[in-house]
């Protein structure tokens, strides 16, 4: 009787944790995380600056997990099983690659109040980013969108948080080649797994 309420949450977790650990680790030098260093070296209001992050990016990640969810039950499970493990092994490569933040998505931070110009270019820089996608990929992956978009967003706040308070002094310490190495592998190892039909009882 014990186990099969656990075994009932083992996937639910995994989602949890995936969506969290990953994005949080791809999310360490990503675009959207130098924005946050820049924003803070601006503005220097840290509070406002995480409620646009965590605004910004619940209304991304909310349109990325239903995108997810929508693909889940649009797509028959072979074909999902494909693009899924394919993508995952995309995000693998694409995370490798560094980014640089664009002077437009910046240029707008100073007609709006600190919050709006937060919520505003976080929301535009992350559109179409390695994050999002990987939100729409693993929300059709584990079928559970929720989990995966609040996974998500809290591995954005686990990365970002802590650039708006400590700057670029965090930045040099951290050893971006191996963190963006660490969440390769582990994209990689989703895109294998999936492939290889792990995890087909929850695709369908």
């Amino acid at each position: 009787m014990v186990n099969r309420p656990l075994s009932g949450l083992e996937p639910l977790m995994e989602a949890l944790f995936v969506s969290t650990g990953v994005v949080a680790l791809a999310e360490i030098g990503d675009k959207t995380q130098l924005l946050a260093f820049l924003l803070a070296a601006r503005f220097k209001k840290p509070l406002p600056i995480i409620l646009g992050i965590l605004c910004a990016t619940l209304v991304n990640h909310g349109l990325a997990g239903a995108l997810g969810a929508w693909i889940t039950h649009s797509v028959s499970p072979d074909v999902l099983r494909w693009v899924l493990g394919l993508s995952f092994v995309g995000m693998a490569v694409w995370t490798l690659i560094p980014d640089k933040i664009e002077e437009e998505e910046t240029s707008i931070a100073s007609r709006f109040g600190v919050f709006g110009a937060t919520l505003i270019t976080f929301f535009l820089a992350e559109m179409g980013d390695k994050t999002q996608i990987a939100t729409i990929a693993m929300a059709a992956h584990y079928g559970t969108p929720l989990l995966v978009i609040a996974g998500t967003t809290l591995g954005m706040l686990l990365a970002d948080v802590p650039a708006v308070f400590v700057g670029d002094k965090l930045a040099a310490k951290i050893p971006m080649k191996l963190v963006h190495g660490i969440a390769a592998a582990m994209f990689a190892a989703l895109g294998i797994a999936t492939l290889l039909g792990v995890g087909a009882s929850w695709l369908g």
